[in-house]
């Protein structure tokens, strides 16, 4: 799902084009350190895919959230916001059973599935066996989403992950298990910026024939959040690795 994401950066960049296609593309895994400003960017995700008038956006987050990210070019539409459905099941088999009743939902078909902070649910099973299991059923449950909405329309998946700088071996074991059921995947590390605001590097690998492409999101103090294009750079291994626990969401 890196088209809505691309979009979603694209049009908060001045030098970015704007992109409208109804493709899903595989599920997009969103990583990067506490306060990157992951939350920011799946809301803005939303939004994005709220306006394109092809369906509902399921928004799945273990608590609410406690204020609305500012967004690049778009505004907080009231239109926009009562298209979102957002459902906060507090623990892992909460979450588990909100995924095994899609089946059972009535109304229009989502035209997206996000879940924010999947770590938190994965860290009531430290021994990792819920991991595979959980994707699988996000995977399924999106499938079955773009089933029931028939061949025309699509349901896109983005996850979001927090991942520390140094990461421990049950961490690192986890997340290579999510990047196997995750071939797109967008990163965010600590970048500089200008004094009282906090910088951050995006790379977007789309999983598909797209070369990688980079950002730099900044958040002013006031919370708003700027986008700016880089040029496309040769991949780095540390980008895939690392970041900083400095950041706003």
């Amino acid at each position: 799902m890196a088209e809505v994401l691309r979009r979603v950066l694209n049009r908060g960049s001045a030098a970015g084009i704007a992109e409208n296609t109804a493709e899903s593309g595989p599920p997009l895994l969103l990583l990067g350190a506490p306060g990157s400003g992951k939350t920011a960017l799946l809301f803005a995700a939303a939004l994005e895919a709220a306006g394109e008038g092809r369906g509902p956006v399921l928004f799945l987050t273990r608590r609410p959230l406690q204020s609305l990210p500012r967004g690049t070019a778009r505004t907080l539409e009231p239109w926009r916001l009562q298209k979102i459905r957002f459902q906060y099941p507090p623990s892992t088999q909460e979450l588990l059973q909100v995924l095994c009743s899609a089946h059972e939902s009535t109304g229009p078909v989502p035209s997206l599935l996000l879940l924010d902070g999947l770590e938190e649910y994965l860290a009531e099973d430290p021994a990792g066996q819920d991991t595979t299991y959980l994707a699988a059923l996000l995977l399924d449950t999106a499938a079955y989403f773009r089933q029931r909405a028939g061949p025309s329309r699509q349901c896109g998946l983005i996850v979001t992950l927090q991942t520390q700088e140094e990461a421990d071996g049950g961490e690192a074991l986890q997340r290579a298990l999510l990047q196997r059921y995750f071939p797109a995947q967008c990163w965010l590390q600590a970048d500089e910026a200008s004094p009282g605001a906090q910088g951050f590097r995006v790379g977007l690998e789309s999983g598909g024939p797209r070369p990688r492409a980079e950002w730099l999101v900044t958040f002013r103090p006031d919370g708003e959040m700027t986008i700016t294009s880089r040029p496309n750079q040769t991949r780095e291994p540390s980008l895939d690795k690392s970041s900083s626990s400095r950041g706003q969401l």
